[in-house]
């Protein structure tokens, strides 16, 4: 069974980042995981670094981290829910790159992260920091744009998020099959609802139609029953069209409490690639999205 073991939370103190701690904590108390809360301070540059006094910047951002790490105290105190204890960590730098270097180093199985995403398919409505992160990390990473439905508590849990639908999208690659293992531990683990879905997509005018969605159904069943066996409960579901159409067709339908998808792509996860489905249903839909790379998806930082 898969293993979250170390999660990793980055924190601007936004809006979003108060709804991303809350699915950290949700997820680190059911998982009996680490939550490692990150909080990244720009380095200070002087306009005129002819004229600039070395000591005085360096107290200055010294007070500054000082500042940043007892706001990022008193950011876990107020908003802590179900007893979920973080270790607090403050680091200066380029923010999306620390926190792929501390991702890295802490050997995060899990990065969870509010998006500042506005309605729109421009890649920079969705935020540099996420993007970048997005495109790569090392390890799955849970984007959390929209705020937390108001969701009924499993009985015997903390008042913290469940997650009681999830949805997992596949087009049967080897991409696809992890994004299956996350979504049936996390339906295991929350005593959730699976539902996998397929989109045909391209289906030509002289194939039979039924017959297409009945071959599709039967290796979504096929895949449930040999990952899931009686763990959890389990639903399949064929759609024709575009995939992201559908899949955020079917989001606003059945309100999933999470969408889980793999990410296809080529070295860097080429834009093209990563923006046709998965960045789409991140950018549009109503919901968390849990991305997952494969060994043969995860990048370079260059």
């Amino acid at each position: 069974m898969l293993k979250i073991n170390r999660i990793l939370c980055p924190i601007d103190f936004s809006e979003f980042s108060v709804k991303a701690y809350e699915y950290a904590q949700s997820l680190a108390w059911y998982y009996r995981a680490t939550l490692l809360l990150e909080h990244v301070t720009e380095s200070l540059t002087p306009m005129y670094p002819y004229y600039a006094f070395p000591s005085a910047y360096i107290e200055i951002s010294q007070e500054l981290r000082t500042h940043a790490e007892q706001q990022l105290r008193d950011f876990a105190k107020t908003h802590a829910r179900g007893g979920v204890l973080p270790e607090c960590s403050v680091h200066d730098g380029d923010v999306a790159s620390v926190i792929l270097d501390v991702a890295d180093m802490q050997a995060v199985s899990l990065i969870v992260m509010g998006t500042h995403g506005l309605r729109g398919l421009d890649r920079a409505l969705l935020g540099s920091v996420t993007d970048k992160v997005l495109r790569k990390a090392q390890c799955p990473v849970l984007a959390v744009r929209k705020p937390a439905q108001d969701l009924v508590t499993r009985a015997g849990a903390p008042d913290i998020i469940p997650l009681r639908r999830i949805l997992c999208c596949t087009d049967f690659s080897g991409q696809s099959e992890e994004a299956l293992e996350y979504a049936v531990s996390l339906a295991t683990e929350y005593g959730g609802e699976l539902t996998l879905l397929h989109v045909l997509e391209g289906v030509a005018e002289s194939a039979d139609i039924e017959d297409e969605i009945g071959k599709a159904k039967a290796s979504l069943e096929k895949r449930l029953s040999l990952e899931t066996g009686k763990n959890c409960k389990t639903k399949t579901l064929v759609r024709i069209g575009s995939p992201y159409q559908q899949i955020l067709e079917l989001a606003l339908e059945s309100q999933p409490d999470l969408i889980v998808m793999g990410v296809r792509g080529r070295n860097a996860l080429d834009l093209a690639v990563f923006g046709s489905t998965t960045y789409r249903v991140v950018q549009l839909g109503p919901c968390p999205v849990l991305v997952v790379h494969t060994q043969e998806g995860k990048s370079s930082r260059q």
